[in-house]
C-alpha cells in the first residue's frame, strides 16, 4: 500500500480538528491547518472539501468561522479516511475488496501474487479499520503532554513545555500501537490504584 499525499493530508488535518476540539478549539481556519501541517493550503482547502462533501468536516461562518468535524471522532475510521481518498486499501488492484479491477494475470484464481497480496490488504485494513480518530488524537495528546509539547491550536499558556530536539529515526517504539498499550497499561494502572 501506498498512502498518496492527499491521504495523508486528509488524516493529518482531520487528526487536528479532533485535537482542535479536545482543547477547546470549536472551529480551525483552513490556513490554520495548512500552517500547523505545513502544507500548501490551496491543497489543504480542496481535501477540506472533499471531507465536507463525505460529511467528515463542516463549516462554520463568520468571524470565528472554518471547518470542525461533523460527527465525534469517535466515528470516523482511519481506513474511512483512506478508502475516501485514496480509493483502496490494496497494493494491486486485483487484491482490492472495495475497488477490485482484473489485472493481467492469465489465472489470477491461482495467482500467488495475488493471493500475498489479499493477505496484505487484510493486514493493513485490520489495522487501519480497528482505529477512530479519536483514539489517534488521545495517544497523540498523551504523548504530546508527555513531552511537554504544546498541542495544536491550544493556548500555550496552559502546558508546560521542554525544550526537546526532535527524533530522526522511526523508532517503533513511537509507533501508534505502542502509545495506545503504554495508555493501556496506564488506565490499567490507574484502576489498581483505586481499588481498596
Amino acid at each position: 500500500m501506498h498512502l498518496s499525499k492527499k491521504a495523508e493530508y486528509a488524516l493529518r488535518a482531520t487528526i487536528n480538528l479532533g485535537i482542535a476540539t479536545e482543547v477547546g478549539r470549536v472551529t480551525v481556519s483552513g490556513s490554520e491547518l495548512a500552517e500547523a501541517n505545513r502544507l500548501p493550503l490551496k491543497f489543504v482547502e480542496r481535501i477540506l472539501q472533499e471531507l465536507r462533501e463525505a460529511g467528515i468536516v463542516e463549516t462554520h461562518r463568520g468571524k470565528f468561522g472554518g471547518y470542525a468535524l461533523a460527527k465525534p471522532a469517535d466515528q470516523i475510521g482511519i481506513g474511512e479516511l483512506v478508502r475516501l481518498m485514496d480509493g483502496r486499501l490494496a497494493p494491486i488492484c486485483c487484491a482490492s475488496e472495495n475497488n477490485y479491477q482484473p489485472c493481467t494475470c492469465p489465472d489470477e484464481d491461482h495467482c500467488g501474487l495475488r493471493m500475498v497480496m489479499i493477505d496484505v490488504r487484510n493486514a493493513i485494513a485490520n489495522i487501519l479499520d480497528r482505529y477512530t480518530v479519536a483514539q489517534v488524537v488521545e495517544v497523540t495528546l498523551r504523548k504530546m503532554r508527555r513531552d511537554g509539547i504544546v498541542p495544536p491550536f491550544a493556548p500555550a499558556e496552559i502546558f508546560e513545555t521542554k525544550d526537546i530536539l526532535p527524533k530522526r529515526k522511526a523508532d517503533p517504539a513511537d509507533g501508534f500501537l505502542a502509545g495506545l498499550s503504554q495508555l493501556a497499561n496506564f488506565t490499567q494502572e490507574s484502576h489498581d490504584i483505586d481499588r481498596p
